[in-house]
């Protein structure tokens, strides 16, 4: 069942090619350019090349180790990538973090794969103590 992004036009396609093309040349020079790397590894993955935005986001892991968004989106590429297991970790970690948009984490159609599995239990359990603990 693969996951299904929003159709791009042929427009729309040549476009996100060109601005991957660039960024592609501004990594290589600079592999450290954080913004630059976010950049890359998003419209990898609205392209569909979930594989891509995965090495991204790993790479963005090592340079941000302690930035909670950093491994939300690590979890979403691991989900897009069908790596559950690696999605619940990096979840987990996103969650000691920091990471508090509960909301978003519902609803968010990267992570529709995790949230069918039955290891996403572990995470609503996480997100009930961090609430619980507001209270």
């Amino acid at each position: 069942m693969p996951v299904k992004k929003k159709k791009l036009s042929r427009q729309e396609q040549r476009e996100l090619d060109i601005k991957i093309g660039f960024m592609e040349g501004v990594v290589r020079r600079d592999p450290q350019y954080v913004e630059a790397l976010q950049i890359l590894g998003d419209d990898y993955t609205r392209r569909g090349d979930f594989l891509a935005g995965m090495v991204v986001d790993e790479r963005l892991s090592e340079l941000r180790p302690a930035d909670p968004t950093v491994h939300y989106n690590l979890a979403c590429s691991y989900t897009l990538t069908r790596r559950y297991k690696l999605a619940v970790a990096a979840l987990d970690r996103a969650l000691d973090l920091g990471y508090r948009d509960f909301k978003w984490l519902a609803r968010d159609p990267d992570l529709a794969l995790l949230r069918k599995h039955a290891m996403y239990k572990y995470i609503l359990a996480r997100i009930r103590h961090i609430r619980s603990r507001k209270a």
